[in-house]
């Protein structure tokens, strides 16, 4: 278990979201992290996403820039984090860490991590409230905001329930506003919640 990389083969990231490709190993006395890469291999293409050397953090692929990153502070976890997943990011991600031993040596070791995008259903919309509840006095005014979770986009739909009838389509946002209540505007609303 001498200055080994653990970290998973297999990594479900979720589209649009932020992913961590885990590569940790345990820091060794005598030897010194002299250089870090994540490389990935694409269907078509491949290269080095992420270096870390005596010079800093360097960012080699364009499509990486402003999204991947790699923690400083805690010795021996050089796990790669993606934010905003996109599905072209999926692939294989090689984890190759060098060290310099005492006697000046160098040791290289490598983990390699098979990346999927997955696209989420929305969830069941919430339904919440304005400050003033659901029980509101007239001339007041309010509003009703539905919530989901899911890979975007996410559109809203707004309908009021009619007696015996289909509901009354009332707006296309995830809010649903009145400037000013009437007593006619008492009734069942209900929203509706969709992606891809």
């Amino acid at each position: 278990a001498f200055l080994d990389l653990t970290g998973p083969s297999e990594i479900k990231g979720v589209w649009k979201e932020s992913t961590t490709l885990p590569c940790v190993y345990v820091p060794v006395e005598d030897f010194v992290q002299q250089m870090l890469k994540w490389i990935v291999v694409h269907d078509q293409s491949s290269g080095t996403v992420f270096r870390r050397d005596g010079s800093g953090d360097h960012i080699l692929l364009s499509e990486y820039r402003g999204r991947v990153s790699v923690r400083k502070d805690t010795p021996g976890d050089v796990s790669l984090n993606i934010l905003n997943l996109e599905v072209s990011d999926r692939g294989t991600y090689t984890c190759q860490v060098t060290w310099r031993a005492s006697n000046n040596s160098l040791i290289a070791k490598e983990i390699t991590s098979k990346v999927e995008v997955v696209k989420v259903a929305v969830t069941k919309p919430i339904v919440r409230a304005g400050e003033l509840g659901l029980t509101v006095p007239a001339g007041a005014r309010t509003s009703l905001t539905c919530m989901a979770s899911g890979s975007p986009p996410i559109s809203y739909r707004w309908f009021r329930s009619t007696p015996g009838g289909k509901g009354l389509l009332l707006s296309s946002q995830a809010e649903l506003a009145w400037d000013s209540l009437q007593p006619s505007d008492a009734g069942k609303y209900y929203c509706e919640a969709e992606n891809r």
